[in-house]
């Protein structure tokens, strides 16, 4: 996963959350590192005043803002930053992120989160439903991690609909491009109808636990260490509420089948883990950007 990563940075906690995760994540990929901060566009000048002067000052401002966001990172990782003008925070760093050709982009969860939980906030949102590129969510209290506990495993969450040999790429492309760890989480048994007979839940779940470690491992080099599991519990929260998660982990899931081509929609699975999850997440579009839009 080389390339560069977007983050999308604001003078807030959130912020310092994105930029540390962000940097973690490039430097254990070989990535570059993108420090975006998203100022309004002249269109929205009304909630401003219409003044050269205070504009120069916020772009002043906004470059101190960002000088910080680059002390965070130090020598960890190369890393260069932006001031940007947008619709939307959200739309600015789509903006960003297609022109520098990102693969990733990273925010921060919303102010008044829990230590080590996610809360989406307004630019989350907005990127969970029109991002063409994975978007990573940096669960409150990232910054507090040290930076050399990199990406120590990655999990991916996979079921059987659309999308899953997709999701089953991105995870295998992350674990190898961090030399880390590589879990994979079979959700078959979730989304078998209620009613079946728990033998054949077992049965199932197997099957599809060794059919993805199966392709996983035809992908990955002897070096990386892969496992399958089945997911197990009354519902998706208690299922993920029962695994256990490292300090440096990562969780991948997929979009909603609901979703556009190439494009994001947080499903209902993705959320409910995304209440119960303790580490990153990386939510993946459901098809490739490079692949031609399906029916």
């Amino acid at each position: 996963m080389s390339g560069r990563i977007v983050v999308g940075y604001t003078a807030t906690d959130a912020g310092a959350d994105a930029v540390a995760l962000g940097a973690r994540l490039a430097a254990a990929s070989g990535a570059e590192l993108d420090l975006v901060l998203v100022l309004p566009a002249d269109e929205r000048s009304v909630i401003t005043p219409p003044d050269a002067g205070y504009d120069t000052h916020l772009r002043e401002r906004a470059t101190e803002w960002l000088r910080d966001a680059s002390d965070m990172v130090g020598d960890l990782v190369s890393h260069r930053t932006h001031v940007r003008y947008g619709e939307s925070f959200g739309d600015g760093l789509l903006l960003a992120a297609t022109e520098l050709g990102a693969s990733h982009i990273v925010v921060g969860a919303a102010n008044g989160g829990l230590r080590g939980k996610h809360r989406l906030g307004t630019v989350a949102s907005e990127l969970l439903h029109s991002s063409d590129v994975p978007v990573v969510l940096a669960p409150e209290g990232s910054r507090r991690i040290d930076a050399s506990t990199g990406i120590t495993r990655v999990t991916v969450a996979i079921g059987t609909r659309p999308g899953a040999d997709v999701l089953l790429e991105e995870a295998v492309s992350l674990a190898a491009a961090t030399q880390s760890e590589l879990r994979l989480v079979s959700l078959v048994t979730v989304d078998l109808p209620a009613g079946i007979d728990t033998g054949v839940i077992r049965v199932v779940g197997a099957a599809h636990a060794d059919d993805m470690l199966a392709q996983a491992r035809s992908a990955l080099s002897d070096d990386i260490d892969a496992e399958a599991v089945v997911a197990s519990g009354d519902s998706i929260e208690d299922a993920v509420s029962h695994l256990g998660w490292e300090p440096g982990e990562i969780a991948v899931v997929g979009s909603s089948r609901l979703a556009q081509p190439r494009r994001l929609f947080l499903g209902s699975t993705a959320a409910k883990m995304l209440h119960e999850l303790p580490v990153p997440m990386i939510v993946v579009p459901r098809t490739r950007a490079t692949e031609g839009v399906t029916p």
